[in-house]
């Protein structure tokens, strides 16, 4: 075995800042669809977010999309070309904030999509916001005193909030933060797609993500603030798996 950039990655540098793990997470997209070997007939779409220039940096067919429509934008691409592997990548602040609506819709129908979802518990790209995953007592520009439980509110957890729809096939939650959450998180991808592959109905798989920052942490508390913070806000494991 060699440990290569996969084909479905471009060999250039990304703008994410350094301990991020929207890296890990893309490069473990691109590792799946080169196994699969479906690199020619996948489309990606865009959010808006942290992964917006998500087109600079796959090897297949992207989609740019208006903030939270992604799962609306792939059930288009899925409808007209049921032969394609059409996947969403998005982050909470687009995914749980304005596109909650189409994340529901679009898994109470059971659309036979893929929807990598980012959770790092902040708004990112603008600047480190409360997002609807910020975890109660988290400190943000809009939350300076930390999120409050009968202000603010409590975190959405999205799995939980999906796994009553009848029409989804697959949940899990995952994080990037240890080699073996990792190689976890690896398997949880490929089995999203394959379930697609498959015509098997909606998966999404979440991803704990750091944010260091944002977090205005170091990339070393990051990783703690996932590992003893997050976790236990958002436990991992499968939510859903219809067979």
């Amino acid at each position: 075995m060699e440990f290569k950039k996969p084909t479905s990655l471009l060999d250039v540098p990304t703008h994410y800042c350094p301990g991020c793990g929207h890296g890990i997470v893309q490069r473990l997209v691109g590792e799946v669809i080169d196994e699969l070997g479906i690199r020619e007939k996948t489309i990606g779409t865009a959010p808006v977010g942290c992964a917006v220039l998500l087109y600079d940096y796959f090897d297949c067919d992207i989609i740019e999309c208006s903030h939270g429509r992604s799962p609306a934008v792939a059930t288009g691409i899925k409808r007209v070309l049921p032969d394609r592997v059409v996947f969403t990548y998005q982050g909470d602040g687009d995914l749980a904030a304005i596109g909650t609506a189409e994340t529901i819709h679009v898994a109470n129908r059971g659309e036979n999509i893929t929807i990598i979802f980012v959770n790092n518990a902040i708004y990112g790209m603008t600047g480190g916001q409360m997002a609807p995953t910020t975890i109660t007592g988290q400190r943000t520009t809009t939350t300076q005193e930390g999120r409050g439980q009968n202000q603010e509110g409590p975190p959405l957890k999205v799995c939980e909030l999906l796994a009553s729809l009848d029409g989804v096939t697959y949940l899990e939650r995952v994080a990037v933060s240890t080699p073996k959450d990792i190689m976890r998180a690896k398997k949880a991808v490929k089995k999203a797609f394959q379930n697609q592959i498959d015509e098997k109905g909606f998966s999404l798989v979440e991803v704990l993500s750091m944010c260091p920052t944002d977090w205005k942490v170091s990339s070393t508390a990051a990783v703690d603030f996932v590992n003893n913070e997050m976790k236990e806000v958002f436990p991992l494991g499968v939510f859903k798996d219809e067979k």
